[in-house]
């Protein structure tokens, strides 16, 4: 029915079963990942399950491939980029061999930023040989409590995904993979999202996330093109705008 549809991209459900907690007066998400919740909390000591502060999701050691660990807190006053990946996954592992040089372009720039790994590996092996690859640091695989935490509080569903937070630990995108693949130079880290994008192979997946405006244009022309930003960035920054206000997605 129309309302169920409705529902479905409200809440933006890509696949099933998922379960999502909504706050009654407000209307608002408490927690998207709403079967997590359960597996990890069954007796609901943690209820109602709101969204943490990352700072205090990640809180405790990480590891650096060199065996040497640091504490959470290390990452205070740096952007981060928290990534969900696995060795046995074919695009993480692409995605990771981009992601290594776009990290060292980035700390080359002088900007404060950090990776944080969150394995979804199916043995601490796999985990130790994929991680041997990497630069930055990683949640320790045998803490899964810690692991699953930082999977509930971004709802993730599929691996890769990159979420790229702000030095207050807010999320500034949740489409780092796209960005990373599409900025190769990393001229616009830390990927603030644009109001208007071109549809390209590698975004197109945010078709899936929710209501979108496509317009087509003659490509051969590339004075129309222009034209056309003009024309709908001003009312892409408005909507924007008015879900900024209401703070919900737009």
């Amino acid at each position: 029915s129309l309302l169920q549809l409705k529902l479905w991209n409200k809440y933006r459900v890509s696949n099933i079963p998922s379960l999502i907690f909504i706050d009654a007066s407000t209307g608002k998400v408490v927690c998207r990942n709403g079967l997590l919740v359960i597996r990890d909390d069954p007796e609901g000591l943690e209820f109602p399950w709101g969204p943490k502060p990352f700072s205090e999701v990640v809180a405790g050691p990480l590891l650096r491939n060199n065996g040497q660990t640091l504490d959470s807190s290390a990452l205070e006053g740096s952007h981060v980029g928290v990534y969900f990946s696995a060795h046995w996954c074919p695009p993480c592992r692409s995605l990771t061999r981009v992601l290594v040089e776009s990290y060292r372009k980035i700390k080359e720039a002088g900007q404060k930023f950090e990776i944080l790994f969150v394995s979804a590996d199916r043995s601490e092996d796999s985990f130790k040989q994929y991680f041997s690859e990497m630069p930055w640091v990683a949640v320790p695989y045998a803490d899964e409590a810690r692991r699953s935490r930082l999977n509930r509080l971004y709802g993730i569903q599929g691996i890769p995904t990159l979420i790229v937070l702000d030095p207050k630990g807010d999320v500034i995108t949740r489409q780092g993979r796209v960005e990373v693949l599409n900025d190769i130079e990393c001229r616009e880290f830390p990927w603030h999202p644009k109001p208007v994008l071109e549809l390209t192979d590698s975004n197109a997946v945010q078709l899936n996330e929710g209501p979108c405006l496509v317009l087509f244009v003659d490509s051969e022309d590339d004075g129309e093109s222009e034209a056309a930003k003009q024309l709908i960035q001003p009312i892409a920054e408005k909507i924007i705008a008015k879900y900024k206000a209401k703070e919900e997605e737009a």
